[in-house]
């Protein structure tokens, strides 16, 4: 392990990966002692783990904290590499793979609680689904999961037919520049937030969104619409509302979710498993633990709440 850009009190390590130079980054911060087992954080798109408190909090409990940077995400960056880009989701499980490994096998923990933020929900409700009789993991938390597009019927339905084709066939095209800045602005410091992170890693505009990546997107939906076979217990947290399409910010962002639909959480949430919780937080941004001082901390003790329940 080497020492980590968040302190003295993280360290990291480069997780090899299938094919050239490509690698995830784990991170770890220790619990003194660890007499719970471990938690697993997976960040979501144009992101990257940097979220102190939240490590902070679970180490007070008792669990080692981990976060993977997934390949070409933040810390696993690399120049030359399109940024945050795959053709299938499933390339993911590999680095949650490794890092599960490490936990299990090197560090020796027993229990495993996996979370998972946005992006990072589905891909992890995939891989838990894809792992369900390899007996890893003891619960799955998921901080407002992408489980569909926030655009109107035609665009999910007509316009994902559109994207499937390009994607394929084209899978390095960009079909869009970037996100509004309406959700990075309502998290920054420089801004109206109180979050420093670093903007080559997550820009507050995001990264541009290529055909192949949303295609993978696409069908990770569709399997997860199809539903899930998740074993564990899963509890799904999501923002009270939605504040979506806003092309600049007002203070309605910093209470509600401007990225995703938050309806959709609690229509295709039931699909993930056969025991899901969702419980809305309300004042919650997109990402809770971003989201003002009582609300993150209200959503981390209905975290608390879950896993001394599981």
């Amino acid at each position: 392990m080497n020492a980590d850009v968040l302190g003295t009190d993280y360290e990291t390590r480069a997780l090899p990966l299938g094919g050239g130079d490509t690698t995830a980054t784990l991170v770890r911060r220790r619990a003194r002692p660890a007499t719970r087992g471990a938690v697993l954080y997976v960040h979501g798109f144009a992101d990257y783990f940097f979220q102190r408190h939240v490590a902070e909090h679970f180490t007070a409990r008792g669990f080692d904290f981990y976060a993977v940077d997934l390949r070409a995400y933040g810390r696993s960056l690399k120049p030359g590499q399109v940024a945050n880009y795959v053709t299938d989701l499933a390339e993911h499980f590999e680095e949650i793979d490794a890092a599960v490994r490490v936990i299990r096998e090197e560090d020796g923990h027993r229990h495993l609680v996996l979370m998972g933020h946005s992006t990072g929900g589905l891909i992890t409700s995939l891989w838990a689904h894809e792992r369900r009789a390899d007996d890893v993991l003891d619960a799955l938390v998921l901080n407002s999961p992408w489980l569909d597009l926030a655009e109107p019927w035609l665009l999910r339905t007509v316009g994902s037919a559109l994207v499937r084709g390009v994607g394929r066939f084209a899978p390095k095209l960009v079909v869009k520049p970037g996100l509004a800045p309406v959700y990075g602005e309502s998290i920054h410091r420089d801004h109206h937030g109180e979050w420093d992170f670093d903007t080559a890693w997550k820009p507050i505009d995001a990264f541009p969104v290529h055909a192949g990546w949303l295609r993978a997107i696409r069908r990770g939906h569709a399997k997860l619409h199809r539903g899930l076979d998740v074993r564990v217990p899963v509890l799904l947290l999501r923002s009270e509302r939605s504040h979506l399409r806003a092309r600049t910010w007002t203070p309605e962002a910093m209470t509600a979710d401007t990225v995703l639909d938050v309806r959709h959480m609690v229509r295709w949430g039931p699909k993930i498993g056969r025991r899901v919780t969702i419980v809305p937080v309300d004042g919650g941004m997109h990402d809770l633990f971003l989201s003002a001082e009582s609300v993150r901390r209200r959503a981390l003790a209905e975290i608390d709440e879950f896993l001394d329940q599981v």
